[in-house]
């Protein structure tokens, strides 16, 4: 049986997948990255070791991915967050013809063909206020939990436009309309559509064909989740393992790597 890997270092969590070769997952984690890249992409891809119970040397490819990805040293190669995030999703769902992923520090649309290929892509890689990082914002100006957001949000009747376009004013804003009297929920929910417009502008600008996955550490929140299917006017594709989405794609690209180089040079020849 052979073993892959895949290691997705971001800005916020780093993410280890582990696939057998029938594609099956045997062991996965999420850690903290910190302020150590380095240390954070090895001690993820060990705890996800830890969790299949395989020896490190049955692991026969690695592949990095995510913002740090030339930071997993111990890996064979590198392969970008969108393409790994691309691949993830058509493997979990394969009617996946558009990708939402939204992380810590940007949010990335991904239109892709039936086998995972990316056609399009677009991204706010200039401003964090349609991120995981504007709702951190919002907790810390509300002393809120980050779990507790999209419960919050979704019990509102009403949301409070929420009109700020970068993170660093966000927290001053939130304060703002609470000192006017605005409940919190409505604030929250304010906070959640206005990430969800900025989500919607990237989708567009990449052509919205359903089915859509949404993928990264936002898909954890569920006030989330529920404003992007309120804005497309269907429900997007989320399942537990969204959050490693661009890890798994990872792992599938570093078996990829194992299964080819067991077809003989004749038989490649041949396909090619």
């Amino acid at each position: 049986m052979a073993y892959a890997a895949g290691v997705d270092v971001g800005s916020t969590q780093t993410k280890a997948v582990i696939v057998d070769e029938d594609q099956r997952i045997v062991g996965r984690t999420i850690i903290d990255t910190g302020a150590n890249v380095v240390t954070a992409a090895e001690k993820a891809f060990q705890a996800a070791l830890k969790e299949s119970s395989i020896p490190e040397l049955e692991v026969q490819y690695v592949v990095g991915t995510g913002y740090g990805r030339y930071k997993v040293t111990f890996g064979n190669s590198q392969v970008t967050e969108i393409s790994c995030h691309a691949r993830g999703a058509v493997h979990l769902f394969p009617g996946t013809r558009t990708v939402l992923d939204m992380g810590g520090q940007d949010t990335k649309a991904i239109r892709v063909r039936p086998n995972g290929e990316v056609i399009d892509f677009s991204m706010n890689d200039k401003c964090a206020a349609g991120t995981g990082r504007f709702l951190q914002a919002a907790a810390y100006a509300l002393e809120i939990p980050l779990a507790e957001l999209g419960p919050t949000a979704l019990r509102a009747e009403k949301a409070v436009p929420i009109t700020t376009t970068c993170t660093v004013f966000a927290e001053s804003e939130v304060l703002s309309w609470l000192g006017r009297g605005k409940k919190i929920d409505e604030i929250l929910l304010g906070v959640h559509r206005s990430i969800g417009t900025r989500s919607m502008a990237l989708l567009r600008r990449v052509g919205i064909e359903e089915e859509v996955t949404f993928t990264g550490g936002v898909t954890r929140n569920q006030g989330m989740v529920e404003v992007i299917n309120q804005m497309l006017g269907f429900k997007v594709n989320v399942s537990e393992e969204s959050h490693l989405m661009g890890a798994l794609g990872a792992a599938l690209f570093a078996l990829d790597r194992i299964m080819n180089s067991r077809v003989p040079v004749s038989a490649r020849e041949e396909v090619s």
